[in-house]
């Protein structure tokens, strides 16, 4: 049975539809039915159950697909293994960020990155949705997060602090809250997330916390344009110091409460490295993982 089959077949079971995956791979939606009925009669197994408006697995397709994405997975680990022996690391590697993130941070670095890795095609996905790795087929996420759970093998990448800025113009209309509870009377600017729009916390020099609710009357959902919307004047806002502090150095934003950490979730947040669990890690990911820890720390 050819493989190139059972790899359409398994990807027609993880998007769950033959248009899906033509669309993918750039063929006729009839044409990857026909390799499904093919890879299926050869089993003298039905994998799929037809019908006018869904595709579904059937029991023994759930079986004998289940078994089948580790061996797949296996036969590229072990291509790849033979491949890089004695070479340097090449082929696409693809990552994916928050759009901020991406923008501010890795875009900044896509020369040295290049220059280090010639062999390398980088692939950035900038997506504020959590991308499924192994059903998108992604390489390396970086989530900003505390530290991460579940299945995903997870590696800092640096830490991050949060700031509450605010533009000069607003500082000179409002002036400078002199405890975070003054926040309490400010229209601050809130990301939509429901953790960052009802309460912030400080921690001053000592460890205990202070809890301040906040309420504005704009709510943005990407933080890029929440700090074009601190810059503006528009109002205190939450950021990321990777964000701001070229800002608050420049004199464009103010950081209104320097000696306070400050955070809407955990003060044990950090920019992490996720990628999915395998035995083998392939040489030109562990190269691209190594370069973003040495030009992001």
């Amino acid at each position: 049975m050819e493989i190139n089959a059972l790899r359409t077949v398994q990807l027609v079971a993880q998007h769950g539809s033959f248009a899906a995956v033509a669309r993918v791979m750039g063929v006729d939606p009839s044409s990857v039915s026909r390799t499904a009925a093919a890879v299926e009669a050869e089993l003298g197994l039905r994998l799929f159950q037809r019908s006018t408006r869904q595709l579904r697995m059937t029991e023994a397709g759930a079986i004998y697909l289940g078994r089948l994405g580790p061996l797949l997975d296996d036969l590229d680990l072990a291509r790849d293994a033979a491949a890089e022996i004695g070479t340097a690391p090449t082929g696409r590697v693809r990552i994916t960020a928050s759009v901020a993130f991406g923008h501010d941070v890795l875009v900044p670095a896509l020369g040295a990155l290049r220059a280090t890795l010639p062999g390398i095609e980088l692939e950035l996905i900038l997506s504020d949705q959590n991308v499924d790795l192994v059903a998108g087929q992604v390489d390396l996420a970086i989530r900003l997060a505390p530290a991460p759970k579940g299945d995903l093998i997870s590696m800092r990448l640096r830490s991050t602090c949060y700031r509450v800025v605010a533009s000069p113009d607003y500082v000179a209309t409002h002036g400078v809250p002199a405890l975070p509870a003054d926040l309490a009377r400010h229209d601050v600017l809130r990301m939509t997330l429901p953790e960052y729009r009802t309460e912030w916390h400080f921690r001053g020099g000592g460890t205990e916390i202070q809890t301040v609710p906040v309420s504005g009357r704009l709510l943005i959902s990407n933080a890029l344009a929440l700090r074009a919307a601190a810059l503006a004047g528009l109002g205190p806002a939450l950021l990321a110091d990777w964000m701001i502090d070229t800002d608050i150095a420049a004199g464009r934003l103010v950081d209104l409460f320097p000696d306070h950490d400050v955070t809407a979730t955990t003060f044990e947040t950090a920019a992490w490295l996720l990628y999915p669990s395998r035995a083998y890690l392939p040489t030109k990911v562990r190269a691209v993982i190594d370069a973003l820890r040495y030009h992001l720390r």
